[in-house]
């Protein structure tokens, strides 16, 4: 059978991960890789041995070759790009955040409907084995009723008042920036772990650091330090280092997070625990591999992942044996897997249900990111609208 063919647009930090875990699947091939010239195009495409090389992505649109397009731009161009890959009939991944706002978002979500093409949004924590099994589990009804779901999501990597990105930049990066860049990860694994959509939420956001000392000269994204010296500019800052936020969920269970780009230590610590009628789960990215349930009238249990002991419906999850661990780079790959088997498999996006992130999926995620900021804004429960009715 013939490889399907993709493309990707952007290779900074996530774009060689993406191309990484699609050389995993076997049956798909990185057939070109576009950038912001020529030049930069060449020299990456060499670099990760890509046969294309695309220094403007519209020419990669136009190339009947390609079947998919990966777009892994800086968040302001998400939109825009996703919007031409759609209207060139390609189908797409997208990385999150989707848009800039839930307006961008419902219409791409409109468009690729009427397109027909596979969309895909890479919300991969979903992905982990050990959060396949547990959504098995608590659909069964093994904890009983949720009734409370909280936790967070901490990294370290903008500790410092040197350290600087471009997703600080509000035209690039959008209003909100800890929220829609991790908070969003944590609402689409507990959403996706529960079954249940997040209705309402009260916010409180904060920016720690409100002056920071940005670098004359480009930094690589999670580079850290290099030990030589920088000459730096001050530039204010105007999006949150760290948000707390109330939430409400569908069935009127409750629930709460907090998101921290500058918490000392913690460098991708997603983490949430479910309390259900029954027992409690809990589970922390950083340890991928490990379960915890809790239980009032027996021991607590650490389950590790092991074909043997899931599900049958999670087992494909899963691709080693028990002690084997698999962490972030297998669930991403869990992403592509799942995305390029409904391709292969001639699945239809408006019939077929997805076992992947989709445009809705990032839709309500912007939807969510939305009602937060305007709950701090006006310090008030907000709704969360993701019901917008688009004419494309």
């Amino acid at each position: 059978m013939e490889k399907i063919k993709v493309g990707i647009i952007g290779t900074g930090f996530i774009g060689p991960t993406h191309i990484e875990a699609i050389r995993r699947l076997g049956f798909v091939e990185i057939a070109g890789v576009a950038e912001t010239s020529q030049e930069t195009a060449e020299k990456k495409a060499a670099e990760l041995g890509i046969p294309k090389a695309f220094g403007n992505y519209r020419d990669m649109l136009s190339d009947p070759e390609i079947q998919v397009i990966h777009n892994c731009t800086p968040n302001h161009l998400h939109f825009a790009i996703n919007k031409e890959i759609i209207l060139a009939g390609k189908h797409v991944v997208s990385e999150k955040p989707l848009a800039m706002n839930s307006k961008e978002s419902a219409e791409l979500l409109a468009l690729a409907k009427k397109q027909g093409v596979v969309h895909g949004v890479n919300f991969n924590y979903r992905q982990h084995a050990s959060v396949q099994n547990l959504k098995v589990k608590i659909t069964n009804g093994d904890f009983g009723k949720v009734n409370l779901v909280h936790g967070s999501y901490l990294q370290d990597w903008l500790l410092y008042e040197t350290d600087y990105n471009w997703r600080l930049a509000p035209e690039v990066g959008g209003k909100s920036r800890a929220v829609a860049d991790i908070g969003s990860h944590w609402c689409d694994t507990v959403q996706f772990v529960t079954g249940k959509k997040i209705v309402e939420v009260f916010a409180d956001l904060a920016t720690v650091i409100p002056m920071r000392k940005k670098p004359t000269s480009n930094v690589a994204t999670f580079g850290g330090q290099s030990g030589q010296e920088t000459e730096y500019e001050d530039v204010p800052i105007n999006t949150e280092d760290y948000a707390s936020v109330l939430v409400r969920f569908e069935d009127g269970s409750r629930g709460v997070f907090t998101v921290s780009q500058v918490s000392a230590g913690r460098k991708n610590r997603l983490s949430f625990e479910i309390n259900g009628s029954k027992s409690s789960a809990y589970w922390n990215q950083e340890e991928p591999e490990k379960l915890w349930m809790g239980h009032r009238d027996k021991p607590n249990e650490i389950l590790l992942a092991d074909p043997a002991l899931f599900s049958p419906e999670s087992r494909t999850a899963i691709h080693h044996p028990g002690g084997h661990n698999e962490g972030w780079p297998d669930a991403l790959k869990n992403m592509m897997l799942n995305f390029y088997t409904f391709i292969r498999e001639g699945k239809n996006p408006l019939e077929d249900k997805a076992n992947f992130a989709t445009f809705e999926d990032g839709h309500i995620s912007m939807a969510i990111t939305d009602a937060i900021l305007e709950s701090h804004e006006q310090q008030k429960w907000v709704k969360v609208q993701a019901n917008q009715e688009v004419l494309v």
